[in-house]
């Protein structure tokens, strides 16, 4: 199966597994399987081995294992890490394993799948130094409407990208993004600046509504075990990662806009009114080249109609 960049229900259930199995025991020894990972000098690594764990919690998509005297190991598993939870002392996996922090009670291995390593692990002390990772995204989940409606009115962009900015909303990926617009009914590419107070409603509610569920169905499917299948294609989905199969709703073809590795899935009856959003106009502006991130989309649609 395809893997992408685990999004806000995966480092719930991640955080959720990790605080029973971790909370107030100590952080033994840490081994850096790939020295790349670590992306910080100081403090030292060495400095977080016999601390015991404070807390955790998340910034963004990031995982924050809190330890004494406010240490911090900040992960950021990218598109491809994973955490798995071993038998204390156990060796990763020799291919994929990054990193291994031995605690009281196991192992947590950190592994990434590929060829592109992008998973980071930085070491930091105090809560300033943690607070710079922050880019500032609205909780979406704990934020009244009208605190959404701000946020997403503060810059015009696509909805796609408003949706997956990490400066504008906290926690929210390609997948899920894809599963909240359909829910909403709106197009990915509407910019923000053209929404009605209804549909930014609709937009704010949908958004909760499928993290939730989708959170509460991640925890059913996994019980009591770490969760090893951390995905953001999964059966289940109405469009993300469907293309050409029917919307649930409606049962039309799923459509899709793709830049770089990414793909954007769309039903266009539900969403666009039937219109396919890679229409002539736009292919024959991009003539091939499809653009790289949700910016450069953004960029060359904005050309298209100033011309």
């Amino acid at each position: 199966m395809r893997s992408a960049l685990p999004e806000l229900p995966d480092i719930r259930l991640y955080l959720e597994a990790l605080t029973p199995r971790l909370s107030d025991t100590t952080l033994q020894r840490v081994r850096l399987l790939r020295p790349f990972l670590l992306r910080t000098v100081e403090p030292p690594l060495i400095a977080v081995e016999g601390r015991r764990v404070t807390g955790l919690s998340r910034i963004g998509k990031r995982i924050v294992i809190g330890l004494e005297e406010e240490y911090y190991l900040v992960v950021h598993l990218m598109i491809a890490g994973r955490f798995r939870w071993l038998a204390g002392g156990m060796a990763p996996p020799a291919r994929l394993g990054l990193a291994a922090f031995d605690f009281d009670g196991g192992t947590l291995a950190l592994t990434e799948a590929g060829t592109k390593r992008r998973a980071s692990l930085h070491v930091v002390r105090g809560r300033e130094a943690l607070h710079s990772f922050d880019r500032g995204g609205l909780d979406v989940e704990a934020a009244p409407p009208a605190r959404f409606r701000e946020a997403l009115r503060r810059e015009n962009h696509t909805l796609k990208r408003a949706l997956t900015d990490p400066t504008i909303l906290d926690g929210i990926g390609n997948a899920y993004s894809d599963e909240i617009l359909h829910r909403a009914r709106l197009s990915p590419l509407t910019w923000t600046s053209r929404l009605s107070e209804a549909e930014l409603d609709r937009l704010h509610q949908a958004t909760r509504t499928v993290l939730h569920q989708w959170t509460d169905r991640l925890r059913a499917e996994c019980g009591d075990r770490f969760p090893e299948k951390v995905t953001a294609f999964r059966p289940g989905m109405a469009v993300h990662g469907r293309f050409g199969q029917p919307c649930p709703v409606c049962t039309t073809p799923v459509q899709r806009i793709r830049y770089a590795d990414h793909e954007t899935n769309y039903c266009p009856e539900c969403q666009t009114g039937g219109r396919l959003l890679a229409d002539r106009g736009l292919s024959r502006l991009l003539r091939g080249d499809w653009p790289r991130t949700l910016e450069e989309l953004e960029e060359r649609r904005t050309r298209a109609s100033s011309d």
